[in-house]
């Protein structure tokens, strides 16, 4: 009689998981804390938290609904603290004759899995159907386009799903209303508090272990609000449905110097973790739309960010890995500013997304794309390098989506796959979007001169430097016509200036390119913290 280990990793909580569907009733189910993972970035404390405490609770779920469970805790003297380690330690310890596991999270935990197939103890690779989609789906609808643009891939999937369509047209009459999404915030706007979670026994045994093992590590437990059970998870969303979507998309572009979470969902790690998945989500918007409790262009955009860009940056890391992982399009090569990890920049905006970051291992997109995206872009951060800090410091941050949106997106080094253009952009996005520039010694109206925003003579300084790249994009005409009509000597002045900032920027060592820490060290390493 077949008795397999069933490997139930950190992001894979979900009683509907495939390989739990098909459990036989002798399978050993098996969740391990892995040491190794806490450290091959350093992971935010809440974040590995977040983990371990969601992990211990579906554990216990899954006994009190009949399965036989093994947990392997960090501190168990017998523990591999590596996976694939643990698993066959585990897989022996109990008998089994082969080791069921779900595709994870990362390419190369896949791969080395992969390599064991053929091994005395076979490992049997369960495809994932959380999602929408398999990237076998995204590979075939990609055959044979010149360009697998979100937009086209988004309007698929809405036809496929029948979301927000009315017969075959969308909702409306527009598949995208992203352009009504773009308000900044209005003095004296209320945001409602978000929920609150009760620290149960589990989660604080937890918070005490992980300040413990990783407290050296950047951001603060102090704060920690997640949901670490589905109930948690599902009364976020309600909370999300009812007191913030309707006023999601017009303010999704804000950014508030005081206000952290304004009216964003928060439900992007409890989606990654399993404990929500994402028909519900969509579907709960299309619900609150339908019965007019929210505008459509709220609905929308926020289900365009779970079935369109979700399911897209997915199916690119999985048809694109490894070598997507290496890219560089545009040559970028100093290291992380060191004020990342320490938030000591005069720059207001900067200083703000990395504070919020440490109280919250959280910042809203906005913050990551167009303020510590695109002050690491205007400062030629190498990919390897930001790419270590998106993982490290957000509890949301698997490497199947922070690699695309972090290469790809806010740093275009993939070359324009993800995006037409760069999300480059001086210090006046920041001050029409945002209440940041009133709190800085930095005028955003100023382009060189002591109090002249850095922020602008680093954004004409990166279209200098990269014309050859980016002047053939039609979308960067405009932008480039007004570079070459300025005089000489207001360019030269402006590079001055540009170049005198980034001279007394602290920087870490930049990686050697392709070197990227958190998928180049042993395989053997990856699972769940």
């Amino acid at each position: 009689m077949s008795r397999p280990l069933i490997l139930v990793l950190g992001d894979q909580l979900d009683v509907d998981l495939a390989s739990l569907r098909e459990a036989p009733p002798e399978a050993v189910i098996a969740l391990c804390e892995v040491a190794e993972e806490g450290r091959y970035v350093p992971h935010h404390p809440q974040k590995i938290a977040l983990i371990l405490a969601a992990m211990r609770h579906f554990a216990a779920d899954l006994r009190d609904r009949g399965h036989r469970v093994h947990y392997s805790a960090l501190d168990d003297p017998d523990n591999a603290q590596t996976l694939l380690d643990e698993a066959e330690r585990l897989a022996r310890l109990y008998g089994c004759d082969e080791i069921r596991a779900v595709r994870p999270g990362e390419w190369r935990l896949w791969q080395a899995m992969r390599e064991r197939q053929g091994n005395a103890l076979p490992w049997r690779l369960i495809e994932d159907d959380r999602f929408y989609t398999t990237p076998d789906d995204f590979a075939a609808w990609e055959q044979g386009r010149k360009s697998p643009r979100l937009e086209y891939f988004y309007r698929e999937m809405r036809r496929r799903t029948g979301l927000l369509m009315e017969d075959d047209a969308p909702a409306g009459g527009r598949w995208n209303y992203d352009h009504d999404n773009r308000e900044p915030l209005p003095e004296g706007i209320e945001v409602p508090a978000p929920p609150r979670h009760r620290r149960d026994d589990v989660t604080r045994e937890v918070m005490t272990l992980v300040g413990e093992h990783f407290g050296d590590h950047f951001g603060d437990l102090a704060g920690f609000h997640w949901p670490v059970t589905r109930r948690q998870a599902l009364a976020d969303l309600r909370h999300f449905l009812a007191e913030l979507l309707s006023d999601f998309g017009r303010y999704q572009d804000a950014i508030s110097d005081s206000e952290p979470f304004l009216f964003h969902s928060r439900l992007s790690a409890a989606l990654n973790l399993g404990l929500l998945s994402p028909r519900e989500l969509c579907e709960g918007a299309e619900r609150e739309y339908r019965q007019g409790r929210a505008p459509l262009n709220a609905a929308e955009g926020f289900i365009r960010q779970i079935l369109g860009w979700r399911e897209y940056v997915r199916g690119l890391y999985w048809t694109r890995m490894p070598d997507y992982k290496r890219a560089n399009a545009l040559g970028a090569n100093r290291g992380l500013p060191a004020c990342y990890w320490t938030g000591d920049t005069e720059l207001r905006c900067l200083k703000r997304a990395i504070e919020m970051t440490r109280d919250n291992a959280y910042a809203h997109h906005i913050q990551r794309l167009m303020v510590t995206g695109n002050v690491a872009l205007l400062c030629d951060v190498a990919p390897d390098a930001l790419c270590d800090w998106y993982l490290a410091v957000y509890a949301d941050a698997c490497e199947w989506v922070e690699l695309p949106n972090t290469l790809g997106m806010v740093l275009h080094g993939d070359g324009g796959l993800m995006g037409s253009k760069p999300y480059c952009a001086s210090g006046k996005y920041i001050d029409r979007m945002s209440d940041h520039c009133r709190h800085c010694r930095f005028d955003p109206k100023r382009v060189v001169g002591d109090n002249a925003c850095p922020l602008n003579s680093l954004y004409w300084r990166f279209l200098e430097t990269h014309r050859e790249a980016l002047s053939g994009n039609h979308r960067m005409k405009l932008i480039y016509g007004s570079l070459d009509r300025m005089s000489d000597d207001k360019r030269a002045a402006m590079r001055d200036q540009a170049e005198a900032f980034l001279a007394g920027l602290e920087t870490e060592p930049a990686y050697g390119r392709g070197e990227h820490r958190a998928g180049y060290h042993d395989a053997t390493d990856h699972g769940a913290p």
